[in-house]
């Protein structure tokens, strides 16, 4: 018997969605029959993302956010349920790096990426999980069960596995794992599931130029099984965790590294 998972009638929220994994995070949502809001600050190339689903026949909205403004974050999540209605997943995906040494760190480029990939993600998780805690107590004062509610945190093997020259960014993924073990403990209550995925190195459109290059080639080789992975591959694990049949995953952190992790 084929095995599907469908998310018709559900609502995912997609931050970073205007390219790269969020991107690919999007089209999977959709094409798993959710409606998508898809969120950046690249109005632009969001429109296009969302023409693409379209053409599909995807379900999406587009709506512009900049997790480094908690004002942005609040209006946006707002716009997101006034167009589609009550969030049911969120996918936690803003994040940015940069590539160098820890002596070379500058204040600039550490708060540039702890706003972002920690700060931001906190604050996004918090007014989506604030509404999905409204609706849960709702329920729950009828004596019914809370309706079912994902939120899916994206952090990176990196921030378990120490890393030669991303250091900060490592730290700002540890603190994501350890961020969604906690929202885990207090929210679990609520029926919301708040798991993360650790992905390993990835190929995307900002860095596909890298791994052409002798650095790049040379990175390759020291992985285990002597590739990189594409976003598509990181699909499998998504839609679980976005599906009801993640009911038993809480505060789960899922590696998806290619074995990266256990050299």
């Amino acid at each position: 018997m084929a095995y599907q998972i469908d998310l018709t009638g559900k609502v995912a929220l997609v931050t970073g969605a205007s390219s790269g994994l969020g991107e690919q995070f999007a089209h999977s949502l959709a094409n798993a029959g959710a409606t998508v809001v898809i969120a950046a600050r690249r109005v632009e190339r969001l429109e296009q993302v969302a023409k693409d689903i379209q053409a599909k026949g995807g379900k999406v909205f587009s709506i512009t956010m900049d997790v480094l403004s908690i004002d942005s974050i609040e209006s946006g999540v707002a716009q997101a349920e006034t167009l589609a209605g009550p969030i049911d997943i969120l996918v936690n995906n803003s994040g940015v790096s940069t590539t160098q040494r820890i002596v070379d760190v500058r204040e600039q480029d550490y708060d540039f990426m702890f706003n972002t990939n920690t700060k931001g993600s906190f604050f996004v998780a918090q007014a989506v999980a604030k509404r999905m805690i409204s609706r849960a107590k709702t329920a729950q004062s009828q004596g019914q069960e809370p309706p079912a509610a994902r939120v899916i945190n994206i952090a990176s093997m990196a921030g378990v596995k120490a890393l030669s020259q991303i250091g900060v960014y490592a730290m700002t993924k540890a603190a994501v794992i350890h961020m969604t073990n906690a929202m885990a403990l207090e929210w679990g209550r609520y029926g919301i599931n708040i798991n993360s995925i650790c992905p390993g190195y990835i190929e995307t459109e900002i860095n596909a130029a890298h791994w052409e290059t002798e650095a790049g080639q040379k990175l390759i080789q020291k992985l285990p099984r002597k590739r990189v992975g594409k976003a598509q591959d990181l699909e499998g694990i998504l839609l679980l965790l976005a599906s009801s049949e993640s009911r038993f995953i809480n505060g789960a952190m899922i590696a998806a590294d290619d074995g990266h992790m256990v050299q």
